[in-house]
């Protein structure tokens, strides 16, 4: 018998907690266990019982009780309470720094679709200028995050008691070029140009003016070159050094999906049925990657899915491959691979509640 799991989401007011309260509210080991929502909650809202979630997202309301549920006023007392099994955080990368450790002190397992404890090299986790850097605690709590992708991790997500949800260009970019890189035939002395490109609500759902409407639309723009927070992770998940990438991302005025478009040379030249077979090798069990090999996939065939869709073109001499990978940042890059992640961890088939 399936056992009983209690989740709570700290952070659904965001994007990706939106789309990761509706995951969990329609996940079918779930029914009749719907996620306890926590957060900040002033005194007034307080006296009410807290917001109602409908109030929060209305597209989160039905006719199956979810337009009771409320957010609640965070506190460690609530979780216990409620009998709290896994603790989703879609929270800023210093408050999952804070709250880990106390999470797991309490014998909480937790899932962190933030950037706090995705990365196992210092030098790569200095981008994020950490406050608790070098501190005991930290280190600790480092040694228990395991990288939460399944088709990579698979094994050490089951057993994990803190898994580090990855980001979203690097889910793309990673599940791209993991299996040519570990397959050898790369030519890592050419380098790799990872050309990338992003819908707007990856920028999370706080307004800057660079994500604003009319900053936004009809235009397409460069950012972070050559310092994005998400490089560290490509680099250390597929064992390429920092001077043979160079990954660009880019701001699409769209609202949400991730298109990858990685240039790389091979040390021999390849066939499609060769390249195809490395990835599909790779990938054989992984039920949320699609592998195109007569077209090349595009944003509005993988948005709003938790699909990994991968394909490729050869040069006429099969020397160079344009590799070009899309996901929807929103799930496959947040809320839908850490539902991923919960199903590993609990047993149940990886692409339940979301395929």
């Amino acid at each position: 018998m399936t056992r009983t799991v209690q989740t709570a989401v700290i952070g659904v007011t965001g994007y990706a907690g939106a789309e990761l309260a509706r995951l969990l509210l329609h996940h079918p080991r779930l029914k009749n266990h719907p996620p306890v929502f926590a957060g900040r909650v002033d005194a007034e809202d307080r006296a009410r019982g807290g917001i109602p979630l409908a109030e929060i997202h209305p597209q989160l309301a039905d006719n199956n009780g979810s337009a009771e549920l409320k957010l609640e006023h965070f506190s460690w007392e609530l979780l216990a309470e409620r009998g709290v099994d896994v603790l989703f955080l879609a929270t800023p990368h210093e408050r999952s720094r804070e709250w880990v450790p106390e999470a797991l002190r309490r014998g909480l397992r937790v899932i962190d679709l933030s950037g706090a404890w995705r990365l196992t090299e210092a030098s790569n986790r200095a981008v994020y200028a950490f406050a608790d850097e070098g501190s005991d605690v930290a280190a600790v709590t480092q040694t228990e995050a395991v990288y939460g992708m399944p088709e990579l991790h698979r094994k050490q997500i089951a057993s994990a008691r803190l898994v580090a949800n990855p980001g979203c260009y690097a889910t793309s970019i990673i599940l791209a070029l993991k299996p040519l890189v570990a397959a050898g035939i790369i030519d890592l002395e050419h380098g790799i140009v990872a050309d990338a490109k992003s819908g707007v609500s990856g920028a999370g759902k706080v307004p800057s003016a660079g994500t604003h409407f009319m900053y936004a639309a009809d235009n397409l723009s460069a950012y972070s070159v050559f310092r994005h927070r998400h490089t560290g992770e490509i680099l250390e998940e597929t064992g390429i050094s920092g001077g043979q990438l160079v990954f660009t991302p880019h701001l699409l005025p769209i609202p949400r999906g991730i298109l990858s478009t990685i240039y790389v040379h091979f040390t021999k030249s390849q066939t499609r049925e060769s390249v195809a077979g490395v990835y599909r090798e790779f990938f054989a069990g992984s039920p949320m990657v699609r592998l195109y090999e007569k077209t090349l996939p595009q944003i509005q065939y993988s948005v709003r899915t938790n699909y990994a869709d991968i394909g490729f073109d050869l040069d006429a001499g099969g020397k160079r491959a344009v590799i070009v990978s899309c996901l929807d940042n929103l799930l496959k890059g947040a809320a839908g691979q850490a539902v991923q992640n919960l199903n590993v961890i609990e047993g149940w088939p990886e692409s339940e509640g979301l395929a």
